[in-house]
């Protein structure tokens, strides 16, 4: 079974894609300025942004109307010819986030029946944090009846030789440009190219050399697990909406019709973790509402710390103090797993509340409660996010960020998946 391969894939022709294409839907959840600039901006031209519904709007009043005109929309757009068909592709993608800093993806189809969201997970396909299953029946109600998908996913492959995605780059100038230009809201630039069946079969023939390598490694540590793929990197909860509405639909159709069924597959991004432009930031935790020499102090007790040697370390802030913290028995492979099981047991047993914060200046100045101590965490290393997943399984929440919103994945292209 491939998992990773090529779709048929529906581009808007003739259009405005400065216009068409708009970020995910999970970005700029609490800033609504930006979803009504992007309303008026779209405002009577054809638009992705027609046939999605931000997650700003998941909790509003309306959203059995809202998923109406969205289908509603996507039956025009189909109707009237609005897009042109590329079958049986990949495109190739080079998305710059700012001058100098362009990150590499390829556009393909990802086979469901090899990925799974729930806990302990051995799919070759899996999520690298936790799936919160809340939040998918909303999801599930806009995608159940839907007869495009518009991808927002990206799934990362651990590539630090480039075998798959780099060579393309080189090859570029031979393959057919397929869209160039500039993303609304400060998004950057985005182009793309259509691969030939010659560059697709050395694609094939890359992805199984790496699923090789997975293997390998696979064996070398956990042999007792199954060899992890891929993995997720943004758009999760869509992914597993995705599986969710899947398997729904298996129940009521003959195995004939649904081993071959378009909602079998999803429509992601594929990016090389090692990817210079893809950069892991650290969330920091802050906990509010305890005293804070009564938080180290059980801290000690939990696992067994110093203020030197090596080990897992991260660093810790109050009004007046600071220090450092080394593990010697870290019960998790990341530090900012072994600190987030404390945190969850203290919280349970203490009470209090957990903030998770970007950058140490904003963490600096939450610290100045009396009953608040932050704690700065690492940068995770590429290297071992998927041995952590392998070993560990999803990560703590809010391990990582892929960077900022403005730099997460916009729609463009389509899917049918009815």
């Amino acid at each position: 079974m491939q998992i990773f391969s090529r779709a048929e894939i529906l581009l808007p022709q003739g259009e405005d894609l400065s216009g068409w294409s708009v970020v995910a839907c999970d970005q700029y959840t609490s800033e609504p300025d930006y979803w009504d600039r992007v309303e008026q901006r779209t405002q009577g031209i054809p638009s992705s942004s027609h046939l999605i519904i931000p997650e700003a709007y998941l909790s509003q009043p309306g959203l059995d109307g809202r998923i109406s005109r969205v289908n509603a929309e996507m039956q025009k757009y189909l109707s009237e010819g609005l897009f042109r068909t590329l079958p049986d592709s990949y495109l190739y993608l080079e998305r710059e986030l700012a001058p100098g800093k362009v990150r590499h993806g390829l556009i393909g189809k990802i086979d469901l029946e090899a990925y799974d969201y729930k806990p302990g997970s051995q799919s070759g396909v899996r999520p690298t944090e936790g799936t919160v299953e809340s939040r998918l029946p909303p999801r599930i109600r806009v995608r159940q009846d839907a007869l495009l998908e518009l991808p927002h996913v990206m799934v990362l492959i651990d590539d630090p030789d480039g075998l798959v995605i780099e060579p393309l780059a080189a090859q570029a100038a031979q393959m057919q440009q397929v869209y160039q230009f500039t993303l609304m809201e400060n998004g950057g630039a985005v182009r793309g190219w259509s691969l030939d069946r010659a560059g697709a079969d050395r694609v094939d023939q890359a992805l199984a050399r790496l699923a090789e390598q997975a293997e390998q490694a696979n064996r070398a540590i956990a042999p007792d697990k199954a060899p992890l793929y891929f993995a997720m990197g943004d758009g999760n909860h869509s992914l597993a909406t995705a599986k969710a509405c899947y398997e729904k639909l298996k129940q009521t159709l003959p195995e004939e019709e649904w081993k071959n069924h378009p909602a079998r597959y999803a429509l992601v991004e594929l990016v090389n973790l090692h990817d210079a432009a893809l950069e892991f930031e650290p969330i920091h935790r802050v906990v509010f509402g305890v005293k804070p020499q009564e938080l180290l102090d059980e801290l000690n007790r939990f696992c067994e710390v110093s203020e030197t040697g090596e080990g897992q370390s991260f660093e810790w802030r109050t009004a007046d103090r600071s220090g450092r913290i080394v593990v010697k028995n870290p019960p998790s492979q990341l530090a900012v797993g072994t600190l987030q099981l404390f945190i969850d047991r203290y919280l349970a047993s203490h009470g209090g509340e957990v903030d998770y914060i970007h950058g140490e200046d904003t963490l600096e100045k939450l610290c100045q409660r009396e009953d608040a101590i932050g704690f700065l965490l690492p940068v995770m290393g590429k290297d071992e996010l998927f041995r952590t997943v392998q070993i560990d399984g999803a990560l703590p929440r809010k391990t990582f960020s892929m960077g900022h919103a403005h730099e997460k994945r916009f729609y463009l292209e389509c899917r049918k998946i009815r």
